[in-house]
């Protein structure tokens, strides 16, 4: 029986080096430009994946999630960044994508051998690897398309994205839970349109609940990168449309996602 590890680790680390062949190609001055999580620049948003992967790395090494190893600043820290981004802020472009390039490198190679059902601690309850791999590879795309947005660059959508698109669907009760809310007792199905024109699909047919749609727009708004009403994504059903407001594809407190355009924008930096 194949692994089903083999595939997703490629699509991790070729995620990543899409992005980072991106980021060698912008000038430097763009590293500091605002991007769309409020307060970071597109370099804090590089930083914050360096870190994380450094975090998982250490993990996945078997370490404790607790005291895994983070940079260490000379200057004060403003609100809203960490430590570790207040540290990639004090260094030259160069240093700061070696720093993401070279943790990434030691996740994959940490994260290879390991079984797909082991459960490995994160800041939640502990993940599968299997799962723990998946929420790096959104975070890589989510994270990346507000690098792409701060430098005013189209992203291009993969196929990748079919691992961010089943991470969305089966979030769908703890995107309810995380707000102290009922989930549904109807069920969902999803069909989407893949960027190579392939559909995916997700749930049962004849669900009470209905969204169809790009997978990029169904991938945007479970990582709240996008408002549902500035999508293609059509949705039936009591609670499909009420779903796509509160969709969460990653962990942590609820995020406030983004406004529908032409009414600014709100935060979405996990």
């Amino acid at each position: 029986m194949k692994n089903p590890m083999v595939g997703l680790l490629t699509d991790l680390a070729d995620e990543r080096a899409v992005l980072i062949a991106r980021l060698e190609r912008l000038p430097e001055d763009t590293w500091n430009r605002p991007s769309p999580a409020e307060g970071w620049l597109l370099r804090d948003c590089v930083a914050h994946l360096a870190e994380l992967d450094e975090v998982a790395a250490h993990v996945a090494e078997g370490q404790p999630f607790r005291g895994a190893p983070r940079k260490q600043p000379v200057g004060a820290i403003p609100e809203g960044i960490t430590a570790s981004q207040q540290w990639g802020r004090e260094q030259d472009v160069a240093t700061v994508l070696r720093w993401y390039r070279e943790a990434g490198e030691r996740l994959d190679i940490a994260l290879a051998p390991l079984d797909p059902k082991a459960r490995l601690p994160w800041a939640g309850p502990p993940m599968s690897v299997r799962s723990f791999t998946t929420a790096r590879l959104m975070e890589h795309w989510s994270h990346g398309l507000d690098i792409h947005d701060a430098a005013g660059v189209e992203p291009v959508d993969t196929d990748r994205l079919r691992h961010i698109a089943h991470l969305g669907y089966i979030t769908r009760d703890f995107a309810y839970v995380n707000r102290g809310m009922e989930a549904p007792r109807t069920q969902l199905r999803v069909e989407l349109r893949s960027p190579s024109g392939a559909e995916w699909v997700w749930g049962p047919e004849g669900a009470e609940d209905h969204v169809r749609g790009p997978a990029g727009d169904w991938c945007r708004v479970v990582t709240q990168r996008v408002h549902p009403l500035d999508t293609e994504l059509v949705a039936k059903g009591p609670h499909a449309a009420e779903f796509l407001g509160l969709a969460q594809a990653f962990a942590g407190p609820p995020g406030a996602g983004r406004q529908p355009s032409g009414t600014g924008s709100s935060d979405s930096k996990e």
